[in-house]
């Protein structure tokens, strides 16, 4: 049985002025580990180190440049940590604190090794305490307030449930902080639907996430099978009503057709270095028949990359089709582009000839 995943935002940790809110950690934590009490294991993925560095500074708001962000971030990663270990501990609960970057869920031997890690701290009965290493991202603050890496963690542990705690009471038609007939949406079982709702990116003034964010975390996870909720995480007892499965908040479900972890990176994890601009006929055979891309239906090659890295594959020059892991290197590509297997093989010998293979390959 998997882990129960439980993601904290900013809005949940912190007051917009960067105060920590430590009456609703501490209620977290103390259903936390009512969980772990009951035999679920259970990884914490919080964020709130930017604005806990905020809080202690003093700063007037949240800062824009990069070093700010990450010297704001180094000041309250380490006090952040301690509230939560703190706050287990004192209900037996031991706790471990672990810093990933967007790297190790893009480096698959990153990925491997902090899977590795996170299921063998579960195993010794260990409550990870995760959060985004922002002292070293290269990249404006990239996981979305960790929902993206909330939903990785999951992913990788093969996760039970995901629960994403904000401070509304789930997903609504609207912003209801803006549109006040903003209704409530219980349930999403098809993402297409979603389309026709108002999903904003606004985040509180300390997050860099949004509702949308959220949505995207639970299309992942949903994908692999994990069932997700958006939560109300300043509602005493709303974490474990959600975790009774309760109607409380919004429930994501499964869908019938899952996908591996290994594609869930790739798709959305392992950065992309390229573009191939394919014809109808190979756009049509990746998405119906599920083959793989060979060189003959390559019309164009974009970006510099190398055998290995992954590349987003599109149609008509705009229209995406998928992302995949190819097998030549963007110089050779251009050189190969539009032959045929026999004619490639005399000019780049490989031993494999697909551009893309399939199995490396997933669908927008």
């Amino acid at each position: 049985m998997g882990p129960v995943v439980v993601k904290l935002g900013s809005s949940v940790v912190a007051e917009d002025e960067g105060h920590v809110r430590l009456e609703a950690i501490e209620r977290i934590c103390a259903e936390v580990a009512e969980l772990h009490d009951a035999g679920d294991g259970a990884i914490i993925v919080t964020s709130g180190a930017i604005a806990r560095g905020i809080g202690t500074m003093g700063l007037s708001a949240r800062p824009r440049a990069m070093d700010e962000l990450q010297a704001a971030s180094a000041v309250g990663q380490g006090k952040l940590y301690r509230i939560y270990d703190e706050l287990l501990a004192a209900r037996g609960v031991p706790s471990a604190q672990i810093l990933l970057t967007f790297f190790d869920m893009s480096a698959r031997t990153h990925y491997l090794n902090a899977r590795a890690t996170l299921r063998r701290l579960l195993a010794w009965r260990v409550v990870p305490v995760i959060n985004e290493n922002d002292t070293t991202a290269t990249d404006e603050i990239s996981f979305g307030d960790n929902d993206f890496l909330a939903a990785q963690v999951a992913i990788l542990t093969g996760a039970e449930l995901l629960l994403l705690l904000t401070d509304t009471d789930g997903l609504h038609t609207a912003d209801p902080r803006r549109d006040p007939a903003a209704r409530l949406v219980p349930e999403v079982s098809d993402f297409e639907s979603l389309g026709e709702l108002e999903i904003g990116a606004a985040s509180s003034p300390l997050g860099s996430g949004g509702m949308r964010s959220k949505v995207v975390a639970a299309e992942m996870a949903t994908a692999a099978g994990i069932p997700t909720g958006i939560v109300n995480g300043l509602e005493p007892g709303a974490l474990l009503a959600a975790r009774r499965g309760e109607r409380v908040g919004t429930r994501f479900h499964t869908r019938a057709t899952r996908v591996s972890s290994f594609k869930l990176w790739l798709k959305y994890a392992k950065p992309s270095h390229g573009r191939l601009l394919v014809d109808p006929g190979a756009e049509r055979a990746l998405r119906e028949r599920g083959t793989s891309l060979l060189p003959v239906g390559v019309r164009g090659v974009e970006g510099d990359f190398d055998a290995g890295d992954a590349v987003v594959v599109v149609a008509d020059g705009q229209r995406p089709v998928g992302k995949g892991i190819v097998n030549y290197s963007a110089r050779e590509l251009r050189r190969i582009k539009g032959l045929k297997t026999a004619d490639v093989q005399a000019i780049v010998a490989r031993p494999s000839a697909e551009a893309v293979h399939r199995d490396y390959f997933v669908l927008d």
